[in-house]
């Protein structure tokens, strides 16, 4: 007998091909309004972007060649102390924006990767991860935090988070080539990001670079090359009266899932 999953969301965009790893080990291929499920592993293709709503009406975008794992996501609009949303990005990056859960149980929100945990203070933020690709990893992440953080006076206060913000150019080291780690960029609200190193709040307009587990976030003056540039499409409300009722079925159409065994 198939245990069931609770409901997490639906997609609501996307613009290639989108797996979720169920738990029970099989694979669906996902569609415009297919669910998401707690334990589901999702996995964007090169060239996807994929849209979720989640039924506290929060989204997450997925960039290409993204997986992320829903670990638990549980809301009642009626029970708040039953609020729980845990999410586990493997590799790649995403785009999270709070919903009703987030704005009140702030605290339930976290969002693993592998150099850090990242909580939330009603936010939108962007999250890249750069995986290792080689021993000298590291050691190129250190080269670069040196040349992110030269800019700054010892005896200096850091930039303000709108002068971060209006920096034009990407901070790069030579080659063009970001080292492995997570990049993080605050659109709006705040972030706390914490791993064995240390932990660090980021506001609005700022960016963080994690090289790994055992250092500390740092705040980067500049962008550090991060682009998030979904298909414009994404931009517009992909489901009004979701948006207007979140966790009702308004608007709710048949999903067209294909499973591969």
């Amino acid at each position: 007998m198939q245990a069931w999953a609770a409901v997490a969301g639906t997609v609501v965009q996307l613009s290639g091909p989108l797996l979720a790893k169920k738990a029970n080990g099989t694979v669906k291929i996902l569609s415009l309004k297919s669910e998401v499920e707690n334990g589901d592993t999702l996995v964007t293709e090169k060239n996807t972007y994929a849209m979720l709503r989640f039924i506290d009406n929060s989204e997450i975008t997925l960039r290409p060649a993204s997986t992320m794992t829903i670990e638990n996501f549980s809301f009642d609009k009626g029970k708040p102390e039953g609020d729980q949303a845990h999410f586990n990005l493997v590799k790649g990056g995403l785009r999270s924006i709070t919903g009703l859960l987030g704005q009140r149980n702030e605290e339930k929100f976290s969002l693993k990767t592998p150099a850090a945990t990242i909580g939330i203070r009603g936010t939108t933020f962007i999250v890249e991860y750069v995986a290792p690709d080689e021993a000298p990893a590291l050691a190129s992440a250190r080269r670069f935090l040196g040349a992110s953080t030269a800019a700054l006076a010892p005896d200096s206060l850091p930039p303000a988070p709108l002068q971060l913000a209006q920096m034009a150019q990407p901070l790069l080291p030579a080659g063009g080539t970001r080292p492995a780690g997570l990049y993080v960029q605050v659109v709006a609200g705040q972030i706390n990001v914490s791993n064995g190193g240390g932990g660090l709040n980021f506001s609005a307009g700022q960016f963080g670079y994690v090289p790994s587990t055992t250092l500390p976030p740092i705040v980067l003056p500049a962008n550090p090359g991060l682009q998030f540039t979904p298909p414009p499409a994404f931009s517009a409300a992909a489901n009004p009266a979701a948006q207007a009722n979140p966790g009702s079925d308004s608007g709710k159409g048949k999903a067209v899932d294909c499973e591969v065994r």
